[in-house]
């Protein structure tokens, strides 16, 4: 696969020995990869049709390695490709050619658990299914739970804004993210917010939380951890319609229902997710819906209620309601396994990732089928269906010639779609390099170059993540340079600085 990238600089490369010298001094023993077998291991993150082999990986330890090896960079000029877990599945950590890869995998400590104010300072190496276990003794959980949660690292998860299962009613990662340690492409390292639920000033966290890596290096991340409910139990309901499990959705947000979670899966979905998990999913249903409510149990046992109602309402099928909680964790592993679920019954698939309004569910799932004919191409549905987020799996085979290329067209359209229906072009994949040069769907050239011009602030020599998000980068002198026509400065009166 092929993909525009900044070019490499070959003054840079021409001085990669050097490079690797004055870094094994900043980061000394095993903090620095450069052959290209061990580099190997690094060329890709989970959108794997997309390969990259860096200059040279750098593994540090501490904040301060961080802020030496960016300062280094900085004063040489020399691109930085920030990277977690590698689980982005927008190719938001493709290495590149002249650039250090900065892994942060070393940084997996916890640094504390503080229950008064229900709050854990952790490392971004920790994985996200960690933090939770850490604290799962006491009766509290970090509620964002992505299905890779088991491999992905909080660090990323703030760099895509990660949601989950559970992010309809406890929020994506930028709801559960109090403060940040961040150093800057200069070394400098900053503290943002902290343990206090409302900081003054500029948003600044929301600013950093799904930069992808543009703007900063995240060592230190505070977030909020939560109360395990009372009760939490789960209905797995099958329809024989896609179109009518989607009006099963709108009408339970409809009706003030907020359920902890809201899953949907399609036909090929469910059948792939069965036969991995055996989870007990019906088979003879065109979409599944897997609805979890959480809360005192008298809450819960009266929501269930009306939530059946309103599937009966809406034609469903089936109705199966959790009893006990490991059926309730039953139900749900399918739906997290259906990932690698799918991966047995495609030799490659591409996961999508964009947002669509809740109401334009059917409408979305139609263009879909319409699209997979069109491409001659097969895709299994899987999505938050409480948010609108969907993630469609587009089924190909990379040995056969032409079917990558049509996969990208036909994750592309689909992307176009969700726009077109009022949504984005992601709910929390990031935007990367799968997504880069669809932005100008969404955005106008004037958007982009203000969302530019805030890199710049961060960045101004554009070294972080070079090639990512942005279809077009410009250049932070040409974003803030002044017009002038007929050798005038327009508004000659305003001060500049």
């Amino acid at each position: 696969m092929a993909i525009m990238m900044p070019a490499s600089d070959q003054a840079v490369l021409a001085r990669r020995a050097e490079i690797v010298a004055a870094l094994r001094a900043i980061v000394p023993g095993e903090g620095v990869i450069d052959s290209a077998a061990e580099m190997r291991a690094y060329e890709s993150d989970g959108l794997t049709a997309y390969r990259q082999p860096p200059m040279v990986v750098v593994l540090p330890d501490t904040t301060e390695q961080v802020s030496l090896v960016l300062k280094y960079c900085a004063g040489q000029g020399i691109k930085v490709v920030p990277r977690g877990s590698g689980t982005s599945l927008s190719g938001g950590a493709l290495p590149l050619e002249d650039g250090v890869l900065l892994g942060l995998g070393k940084f997996k400590r916890i640094r504390e658990i503080d229950f008064d104010n229900r709050a854990v300072v952790t490392e971004p190496g920790v994985t996200n299914l960690a933090i939770s276990q850490a604290v799962a003794h006491a009766g509290f959980y970090y509620a964002p739970d992505p299905s890779s949660q088991i491999a992905c690292s909080i660090g990323g998860n703030v760099a895509e804004n990660s949601g989950g299962v559970h992010c309809l009613k406890y929020g994506m990662t930028t709801n559960n993210v109090l403060g940040c340690e961040i150093v800057l492409m200069s070394g400098e390292i900053l503290r943002i917010g902290g343990k206090s639920a409302e900081n003054s000033g500029y948003d600044l966290m929301g600013v950093i939380t799904g930069s992808e890596g543009l703007l900063g290096v995240i060592t230190e991340i505070t977030v909020r951890i939560l109360q395990k409910p009372e009760t939490a139990r789960a209905l797995m309901v099958g329809f024989a319609q896609v179109e009518a499990a989607g009006e099963c959705v709108a009408r339970i947000i409809g009706a003030g229902i907020i359920p902890g979670g809201m899953e949907m899966m399609d036909k090929p979905a469910i059948h792939a997710a069965e036969a991995f998990v055996h989870a007990g999913y019906p088979l003879n249903v065109e979409a599944l819906l897997i609805i979890e409510l959480d809360g005192p149990k008298i809450e819960v046992d009266e929501l269930i209620t009306r939530v059946e109602t309103i599937a009966n309402a809406c034609g469903s099928t089936t109705c199966q309601i959790s009893t006990s909680e490991a059926e309730r964790n039953l139900f749900w592993a399918g739906r997290k396994a259906a990932f690698p679920a799918v991966g047995r019954i495609s030799p490659d698939y591409l996961c999508m990732d964009g947002t669509i309004p809740r109401g334009a569910l059917p409408k979305a799932l139609a263009r879909i089928r319409e699209l997979s004919e069109k491409y001659q191409l097969g895709c299994a549905n899987v999505f938050h269906a409480g948010d609108g987020n969907l993630h469609p799996l587009i089924l190909y085979d990379a040995n056969k010639p032409g079917e990558i290329e049509r996969a990208e067209a036909f994750g592309a359209d689909i992307l176009r779609a969700c726009v077109e229906f009022g949504g984005v072009l992601t709910g929390e994949h990031g935007v990367g390099i799968e997504k880069r040069d669809l932005m100008p769907e969404m955005f106008s050239e004037i958007d982009l170059n203000q969302q530019q011009r805030l890199k710049c602030a961060f960045d101004a020599q554009g070294l972080l993540n070079p090639g990512k998000v942005f279809p077009t980068l410009h250049r932070c002198a040409e974003l803030g340079r002044m017009h002038v026509h007929a050798g005038k400065l327009a508004f000659p009166d305003i001060p500049r600085f």
